[in-house]
């Protein structure tokens, strides 16, 4: 894959040829069960087997040359052409607030229909159901701007895309990784895996924080889901024998934040406006390595 053509052709794709990729992408995702290559899809579950490597990018929100910055500079695309063991993670937020959400889901999707087998979309709570829609939702303003008199149609295929990602991604032993948080409501796999179908615990997938201050759950000033505290994860991450909560969804200055004694990492992986955070950041994992703690993962964030 001709990465620097991708992106230029990004910049002028036409509104039909857009709605195609957004039309296969969503098909081939729609098809996904069982055993997919080195993963297995239940339902809105992902399970990776703890083999190979992947790259684990955060919310982009836009923000397309961040995004080139990490594709070009990871060499993701390279390592995917030589071995069926590598992967890239998206964690969600792939539109709104940044100027080329349009340009960030065709990359993405045309990745995904490059590589089916080893590019993985998380949801994010900017990809969520239309009652529980993150607020300003900028696309369609910004398809308006992008494809005129197409804009109404594009984007009820986007949102069409939005109702087939990926809910959470298991590594067993390892690690949980969903967009926004956890819940106390979490007691077993299969409560992730039919999570799209219990508003409450996908809104927590999507929207809830760490806090420090607490151990349990407590209000969100966000207005929906929730903070959740130490005990909470502990908890969660007992139930579901893995060791650490890789998530997306606030903004980090230095790019990435540890929380609750080294059980949570998030990661935010646009920088500049509209967030001014002064790094962004990605996440290189080797799957099969066991990490009790996200400290010992700080060698393999690269910041940029």
């Amino acid at each position: 894959m001709n990465l620097a053509l991708l992106f230029e052709t990004s910049l002028t794709v036409r509104s039909e040829d857009f709605m195609e990729v957004l039309d296969n992408a969503t098909s081939l995702l729609s098809k996904e069960n069982g055993q997919v290559a080195n993963f297995t899809v239940v339902d809105r579950l992902v399970k990776l087997n703890p083999v190979g490597k992947a790259l684990v990018i955060g919310d982009l929100h836009g923000d397309l040359e961040s995004l080139k910055t990490i594709l070009e500079g990871s060499k993701i695309t390279d390592e995917m052409k030589r071995s069926e063991d590598s992967f890239v993670i998206f964690l969600g937020d792939y539109g709104d607030r940044g100027l080329r959400s349009a340009e960030v889901y065709y990359v993405i999707l045309r990745l995904k229909l490059a590589f089916p087998k080893q590019v993985i979309l998380l949801r994010g709570n900017h990809e969520g159901p239309k009652d529980l829609m993150a607020y300003p939702h900028d696309l369609p303003t910004q398809f308006q701007k992008r494809f005129l008199n197409d804009w109404a149609a594009v984007y009820e295929k986007t949102r069409s895309l939005f109702e087939v990602l990926y809910t959470a991604l298991y590594v067993e032993e390892r690690y949980l990784m969903v967009h926004g948080g956890i819940s106390p409501k979490i007691g077993s796999l299969e409560d992730l895996a039919k999570a799209n179908k219990n508003q409450g615990l996908l809104e927590d997938l999507l929207w809830s924080d760490p806090g420090e201050a607490i151990q349990d759950v407590a209000y969100s000033s966000r207005g929906a889901g929730q903070v959740f505290g130490k005990k909470v994860t502990e908890k969660v991450l007992k139930n579901l024998n893995v060791k650490i909560v890789i998530r997306g969804h606030e903004v980090c200055e230095k790019g990435f934040r540890i929380n609750h004694g080294g059980k949570v990492l998030t990661l935010f992986s646009t920088k500049g406006e509209p967030y001014f955070n002064e790094y962004g950041a990605y996440l290189t994992l080797q799957l099969s390595q066991k990490i009790d703690n996200a400290k010992q993962l700080i060698p393999c964030i690269c910041r940029f």
